[in-house]
């Protein structure tokens, strides 16, 4: 499959909203909690988009987008590693997203998409739903390994989540 990844900018926002979103409810249905679905919606993860790659913000996003037929159907970013759950940081990057639609997924966009935010062999680390054998497998691939540190999910609609570290 033919796809092409750039950096996304503040008119990808709606776009990047909407493939967030759309993941969530492909990848979280069934495992959040009511209150989950309560506070997300499509709406809210486009506003999300929009402060994320404004580019006057300080604090401005730099996200990577794949693109099939001029269409977002993936995006992910890292960031420089923050406490969370309780846990500090153990690298000094983390990946904090990376989504691809399911009807994208072996495609080798999930990949690219690591790799870009991510290189290779680069010290990181990330919250993965423990509860999810596809991404927790596809992260094992790329050498992540769980450190122990864990979350209830009590911050994210009952999703328990595992940290993992490179």
């Amino acid at each position: 499959m033919d796809f092409i990844l750039r950096k996304a900018g503040p008119a990808d926002a709606d776009a990047c909203g909407r493939v967030h979103y759309e993941s969530w409810v492909e990848t979280y249905t069934g495992m959040a909690n009511d209150a989950f679905w309560e506070r997300a919606s499509a709406e809210r993860s486009i506003e999300n988009w929009r402060q994320w790659l404004d580019d006057g913000r300080d604090n401005g996003l730099d996200a990577t987008i794949a693109e099939v037929d001029g269409v977002v159907v993936g995006l992910a970013f890292a960031r420089a590693s923050r406490e969370n759950y309780g846990f500090a940081p153990v690298r000094d990057l983390e990946l904090y997203t990376l989504y691809v639609l399911r009807a994208y997924h072996g495609t080798g966009i999930g990949q690219a998409l690591l790799d870009a935010v991510v290189p290779p062999g680069t010290p990181a680390q990330l919250w993965a739903a423990e509860h999810n054998p596809r991404s927790r497998a596809f992260y094992e691939r790329n050498g992540f390994r769980t450190d122990g540190a864990t979350d209830s999910g009590e911050s994210f609609g009952g999703i328990a989540a595992v940290r993992m570290v490179r």
